[in-house]
C-alpha cells in the first residue's frame, strides 16, 4: 500500500469516528439550537431589549418537555448542550470583558460592587439555611442574585450540581425580581436624589441580568447608562473567582466524604479568565467581536433551551414558596446594600 493510500485510509477512519460520535447528538442539538434561534427571533421581533432570549428558550423547552414528555432520541444532544456547549459559551463570555472595565469603575465603585456581591451571597446562604431551603437551590439563587442572573446560575451549577428544577427555579427568581428592579429603580432615583454616576453604579451593582441593567440604567440618561453597563460588566468578571472558590470548597467538602476525583473543579473558568486577558491585551476587530458576542448569546440560549427540555414542572411546584421568598429577600438585600455602599464609598 502506498503512503498516500495509508494517509487517505487514516483520514477516512478519523472522519468515520467523528461521524459515529456525532450521530447520536444530532437530534438533540438540532432541537436545542433550533429553540435558541426561535428564542432570539422572538426577542428581536418583540423589540423589547430587556426580554432575555435565555428565558424565552427555557420556557419553550419547558413547554415541549411538559407537553410531550422526555424525548429519548434527543437526550444525548440535550446533555451535550447542557455541559459542553454551556462551558464553551462561558469561556467565550470572557471576550466581552476587559480588565480596563474594572479600572474604569474606580476604587470606591469597585469596592462597592465587590462588597455588595459578597455580602449578598453570604446573606442569601445564611437566610436560605435558616428558612430550610435546600442548600443547592439556595446557592444558585445566591449566585444569580449577587452576580449576573441566569449566566451565573448556569456557571455555578457546574459546581453546585443542583437538579434541573433547581436551576429553573433560580432563573425564575432572578428574572422576576430583576425585572421588578428594572421598573422600580428609575422611579426611585429622583426620590433618592441620585446623580447620573451614582444611579448608574447602583443599577450595575444591584440588578440581576445585564439586559435588565441596560434597560434601567439608560432611563437615567446616557451617562448613567454607560456607568451602569460598565459597573455590571465589572461585576460579571467576579463570576470567575466566585465559581472557582465554590469549586475549591466543594472539592474540600467531598474530599472527606468520598473519592477526591469526584469533586467538581470548574476548569473552564480558567478559560474565561484567559479570554478576559486576551480581550484586554489584543484589539479584536469590531466585526469579529460582534460575531463572537452573538455566538456567545446563541450558545448560552441553546444551553437554557436544553435546561427547559429537562425540567419537569411537577418537580418545580414541589419546591414550594420558600425559595421564592428567599429570592425576594435576597433581592431586597442587594438593592438596599448596593445603594448604601454606593452612597458611602463614592
Amino acid at each position: 500500500m502506498h503512503y498516500s493510500d495509508i494517509k487517505q485510509s487514516q483520514a477516512s477512519g478519523g472522519l468515520g469516528r467523528i461521524t459515529q460520535w456525532m450521530r447520536p447528538l444530532l437530534p438533540g442539538l438540532a432541537l436545542t439550537l433550533g429553540l435558541a434561534l426561535v428564542a432570539m427571533g422572538v426577542q428581536r421581533l418583540s423589540g423589547i431589549a430587556a426580554l432575555s432570549p435565555l428565558v424565552v428558550a427555557m420556557v419553550l423547552g419547558m413547554v415541549i418537555r411538559n407537553t410531550f414528555g422526555p424525548i429519548p432520541a434527543a437526550a444525548p444532544g440535550i446533555t451535550f448542550s447542557l455541559k459542553k456547549i454551556l462551558r464553551f459559551a462561558i469561556i467565550l463570555l470572557g471576550l466581552q470583558l476587559t480588565l480596563m472595565q474594572l479600572v474604569a469603575v474606580g476604587g470606591g465603585g469597585l469596592l462597592a460592587i465587590v462588597a455588595t456581591l459578597g455580602l449578598t451571597f453570604v446573606f442569601t446562604k445564611l437566610v436560605g439555611r435558616a428558612m430550610g431551603v435546600e442548600r443547592k437551590l439556595t446557592e444558585l439563587i445566591a449566585a444569580g442574585t449577587s452576580v449576573c442572573g441566569a449566566s451565573a446560575v448556569l456557571a455555578t451549577n457546574t459546581v453546585t450540581r443542583g437538579s434541573d428544577e433547581d436551576v429553573a427555579y433560580a432563573i425564575a427568581c432572578v428574572t422576576v425580581f430583576g425585572s421588578l428592579s428594572m421598573l422600580a429603580f428609575p422611579a426611585l432615583a429622583p426620590l433618592l436624589g441620585l446623580g447620573a454616576d451614582s444611579y448608574g453604579l447602583w443599577v450595575g451593582a444591584s440588578i440581576h441580568e445585564v439586559a435588565q441593567v441596560v434597560g434601567a440604567a439608560f432611563q437615567g440618561g446616557e451617562a448613567a447608562g454607560q456607568t451602569g453597563t460598565v459597573a455590571k460588566l465589572a461585576r460579571v468578571i467576579l463570576l470567575a473567582p466566585l465559581v472557582l472558590s465554590l469549586g475549591l470548597w466543594a472539592a474540600r467538602r467531598q474530599g472527606g466524604d468520598g473519592p477526591a476525583g469526584r469533586a467538581p473543579m470548574p476548569w473552564f473558568v480558567l478559560g474565561f479568565i484567559a479570554m478576559v486577558g486576551v480581550n484586554s491585551a489584543l484589539p479584536i476587530p469590531e466585526p469579529l467581536h460582534g460575531a463572537l458576542v452573538w455566538l456567545t448569546a446563541f450558545l448560552l440560549t441553546a444551553a437554557l433551551a436544553a435546561m427547559g427540555l429537562e425540567t419537569d414542572i411537577r418537580k418545580l411546584r414541589a419546591k414550594g414558596a420558600r425559595p421564592l421568598a428567599l429570592g425576594a429577600l435576597a433581592w431586597l438585600f442587594i438593592s438596599c446594600t448596593g445603594l448604601a455602599l454606593v452612597l458611602l464609598l463614592t
